[in-house]
């Protein structure tokens, strides 16, 4: 009686340590999940998009497509419109870090996805984009980030809320980092200033230049309205 009471207790104890065990297992698994699950959400809430200078291009829509001669598997960069590349990034505040089409992958984005992530983000991070007047009857569009501003041409609903004011269309300048020019196409001197400031804004500034370029924005979507000085 002695040694079978003494193997219910040995026979209990090894099935409290085993279920201990198995508790122990079950709530280290969740865990370990929550723990990646943790490292992709910082991971996207870092996700952000800038955009770069394509020399000789001339792309007539805004559809983005992987960037040519890399291809969608090496790079997080792609075409975007006339001369302008969109290349995605990791803001780690004190630099970025470009995004590879396996980040986004493994963030489970399409291109089209990632922009709204980004955008987004840049908007919490550094803000609404502020829209101020400028000189000779041209408007600026701002954020808190020189390296974002002009990533809000990407921001169909602002322009689409600017057009309200403006039915017949947009006309906008990305010359270079730090900000968006733009007028009503029905503004016809403001239209004209624009057409000869683009090529010496876009070239006053070596390391930040952008797009020579004019787009037009109307019908919710982005046309070349001049094309790039190399065209």
């Amino acid at each position: 009686m002695r040694q079978l009471l003494q193997a219910r207790q040995l026979f209990d104890t090894a099935v409290r340590i085993g279920c201990a065990t198995l508790l122990l297992l079950g709530s280290l698994m969740p865990l370990a999940g929550f723990a990646q699950e943790g490292a992709a959400v910082a991971k996207l809430a870092d996700l952000m998009l800038i955009l770069r200078e394509a020399p000789g291009s001339n792309k007539l829509d805004d559809i983005i497509v992987p960037a040519e001669p890399l291809s969608a598997a090496d790079t997080g960069w792609f075409d975007y419109l006339g001369d302008m590349q969109l290349r995605f990034v990791f803001d780690a505040g004190a630099s970025l870090r470009d995004a590879s089409a396996g980040d986004l992958h493994s963030l489970q984005l399409s291109p089209s996805q990632a922009v709204r992530v980004a955008l987004q983000n840049i908007k919490r991070v550094y803000g609404e984009p502020e829209v101020r007047r400028g000189n000779g009857g041209l408007m600026l569009i701002q954020g808190r980030s020189a390296d974002f501003s002009a990533s809000y041409l990407l921001d169909k609903e602002l322009w689409q809320q600017l057009l309200t004011q403006a039915p017949g269309g947009l006309v906008v300048a990305a010359p270079k980092r730090g900000g968006l020019l733009f007028t009503p196409l029905a503004d016809g001197k403001s239209v004209e200033r624009l057409r000869k400031l683009i090529v010496p804004l876009q070239a006053s500034s070596e390391q930040g230049k952008l797009s020579s370029a004019l787009y037009l924005f109307k019908d919710g979507r982005w046309t070349i309205f001049q094309a790039p000085s190399g065209e």
